[in-house]
C-alpha cells in the first residue's frame, strides 16, 4: 500500500498479507530476544496466522483510521515493526509499540522511525497525546521516548504479566504542545553522521 523512506537507507512499509512469511521469519530467528519483552511471541506459530489473522485486523485497523501496522526496513532487510495501537479520537491520542532485530540494533534507526512517527501522529493526525509503555528492565527500549523528550509519567507496578512473571511498566508521553519537529530532522542529521 505504501512506503515512505525516511532516509536513503531507512523506509516504512504498511505490512501486507504478502508480508506473512517475512515477518514471520523474522519473529522466528529472534525469538529468544524478542520473548524477554514480548507476551505475543509464543503465539507466534507460523506465517498463516499472521495471513489469516493478524495483519487482516491490522489491516482493518488501517482501514478504519484506528492505527496500522509497518514493517521497518534498513537497506531493504526488514528489521522490525513499529504500530499505532488503538487512536482515541474523542481524547485525540494514541500508543506507539515498536520492536527491532539483528541488522537494525544499535543504529539510532528506531530513535529515527518514532521520531518520525510521533511527528506524524501531530501534524498529519493531529493527535494530542502519543505514549509510550516499556518494561522498566527494557533499557534499550526507555531510552528511545527518553531520547526525544518524551515524559517519564510514572511506574505501572506489575501492569504485564510475562511468561509467569510480572513485570512494571514506565510509561511515556509527549502532547503535542510540549512536541517539535525539529526533534524528527535532528535525529535523522545524527542518524546519517
Amino acid at each position: 500500500m505504501f512506503m515512505h523512506h525516511i532516509t536513503d537507507q531507512l523506509s516504512l512499509k504498511l505490512i501486507e498479507r504478502q508480508d506473512a512469511d517475512a515477518l514471520y521469519a523474522l519473529i522466528d530467528a529472534n525469538r529468544d530476544h524478542l520473548r524477554q519483552w514480548l507476551r505475543w511471541v509464543d503465539g507466534a506459530t507460523g506465517p498463516d496466522i499472521y495471513r489469516n489473522e493478524i495483519i487482516p485486523a491490522w489491516l482493518t485497523d488501517y482501514a478504519n483510521g484506528n492505527g496500522f501496522a509497518c514493517g521497518i526496513y534498513f537497506e531493504g532487510e526488514l528489521v522490525g515493526t513499529i504500530a499505532l495501537h488503538e487512536i482515541n479520537q474523542t481524547l485525540r491520542q494514541t500508543s506507539i509499540g515498536y520492536y527491532l532485530t539483528g541488522n537494525g540494533r544499535g543504529k539510532g534507526l528506531m530513535t529515527t522511525v518514532v521520531a518520525f512517527i510521533t511527528d506524524y501522529c501531530f501534524t498529519t493526525l493531529q493527535l494530542n497525546r502519543v505514549v509510550i509503555e516499556c518494561a522498566v528492565g527494557n533499557t534499550r527500549s526507555r531510552k528511545i521516548p527518553e531520547r526525544l523528550g518524551f515524559q517519564q509519567e510514572g511506574i505501572l507496578r506489575d501492569a504485564e504479566l510475562l511468561y509467569g512473571s510480572y513485570h512494571d511498566i514506565a510509561v511515556y508521553a509527549m502532547l503535542a504542545k510540549d512536541w517539535s519537529g525539529t526533534c524528527v530532522s535532528s535525529v535523522q542529521n545524527q542518524q546519517m553522521n
